[in-house]
């Protein structure tokens, strides 16, 4: 199956870049471009693509802005958002997450992320870049909040916390001896238990419940 992507980006230099890294992966089709966030939403809807890559800053309406239109909490039928940016800033790492969006990469992450957070996004997951995901999830857990009652049964808790130490479902059933598939099935009765659209959220929620130490 084909990922269909539509690309967000101010600079055109940046969309032919991502253009060219995409295109020239088997499963992989870009199949529109957008220079701001009110372009991105219009086109966004009418192709309706599997992933959408969404700058941070752009004219007319930003790519938070846009997250939330596409992707935030009571849009009925939410596309797939990952955020790339040049900013390393916790505000907007957090902002974009909570607006719905599925991954965070920074422009410098390099080709090999930004077409593992695709795919992974395309299969309902998450993927941030590792030199700000373990600061991020340790700062939504900073400040004092009670903590929610437990639902989850003990190897959900297993998973859980290695899903909040981003880890990969593969690497999730090495650790705990189980097939990729049973660790997709904790997964999902997981985010149906705690009421999460992905596997962010999953991970946030561990960390404000004290899940991981």
């Amino acid at each position: 199956m084909t990922i269909r992507v539509l690309i967000a980006d101010d600079q055109q230099m940046v969309r032919t870049g991502f253009r060219m890294i995409l295109d020239a992966q088997p499963d992989i089709e870009v199949v529109a471009e957008a220079a701001d966030g009110v372009e991105a939403v219009e086109l966004a809807r009418r192709h309706r693509p599997d992933v959408c890559l969404l700058d941070i800053r752009m004219p007319r309406q930003d790519g938070l802005q846009a997250a939330m239109l596409l992707a935030g909490p009571g849009v009925a039928e939410p596309l797939r958002v990952v955020m790339v940016t040049t900013f390393d800033m916790d505000e907007y790492v957090y902002a974009a997450l909570r607006a719905g969006a599925s991954g965070f990469l920074l422009k410098d992450a390099g080709p090999a992320l930004l077409i593992e957070a695709v795919r992974a996004a395309a299969e309902g997951e998450a993927l941030v870049s590792p030199a700000i995901t373990v600061r991020l999830l340790r700062r939504l857990a900073a400040p004092a909040r009670p903590q929610t009652p437990n639902p989850l049964s003990e190897r959900e808790l297993d998973v859980v916390e290695l899903v909040a130490r981003g880890r990969t479902n593969s690497e999730i059933a090495a650790d705990l001896f189980l097939s990729v598939s049973t660790v997709k099935t904790h997964l999902e009765s997981v985010r149906a238990k705690l009421g999460v659209r992905n596997r962010v959220g999953i991970a946030s929620w561990a960390w404000e419940n004290k899940v991981v130490g």
